[in-house]
């Protein structure tokens, strides 16, 4: 059964198929300070090496208030541990921080008087990530307070066309193979 634990695991934090396995002491070590990095803003904040208005804390997660906010309250769910990006963390971290969301929107929506959230990750920079510390925005916002310009572009319809059953097709065949990479993954190392 613990061979078969330390397989799954192995396949959140090394999803490509080629990736060799580490030593073990390395998929098993519990200290979350190894996996910190010197330089990252999160990170200092962490460690206490840094200040923050901390909202919320937990053994996985750290809830704070964004330093450069769009709007009262605007805070930031980050992992304990250092991830680069959405894509780069485990599953169960993401999970984690997604099940504070509930709980930690309802409660700044209260404290600003806010009528709902936005609820946002920027993966990688062309998305707009500018600290490279996996990390989720919650957004506090009012009616009509006109945040995003984009709130005012014309949306269009989907077109039902050969190029976009292409692309459904494509994505769909992208999701069947990561999922046959993992069970591969999985199989070989148990």
């Amino acid at each position: 059964m613990e061979a078969r634990r330390l397989a799954v695991l192995y396949s959140h934090l090394f999803p490509s198929r080629s990736a060799p396995l580490p030593p073990l002491s390395s998929i098993l070590s519990t200290s979350a300070c190894a996996s910190l990095m010197n330089d990252c803003v999160f990170c200092l904040i962490i460690r206490g090496e840094s200040p923050a208005f901390k909202l919320y804390e937990d053994d996985m997660c750290l809830c704070i208030l964004d330093t450069r906010p769009l709007s009262r309250g605007h805070s930031l769910i980050v992992p304990k541990s250092h991830f680069s990006s959405l894509d780069t963390t485990p599953p169960s971290v993401v999970a984690a921080m997604c099940s504070k969301v509930p709980f930690l929107g309802n409660a700044i929506m209260k404290a600003t008087d806010s009528d709902s959230f936005n609820l946002l990750v920027n993966n990688g920079a062309a998305a707009g990530q500018v600290i490279f510390h996996t990390h989720i925005h919650i957004i506090p916002r009012k009616a009509g307070d006109c945040l995003w310009t984009s709130e005012s572009l014309y949306r269009r319809p989907l077109t039902i066309d050969p190029e976009t059953s292409n692309l459904a097709n494509r994505v769909r065949e992208l999701l069947l193979n990561v999922s046959e990479e993992s069970k591969d993954q999985v199989s070989t190392l148990s």
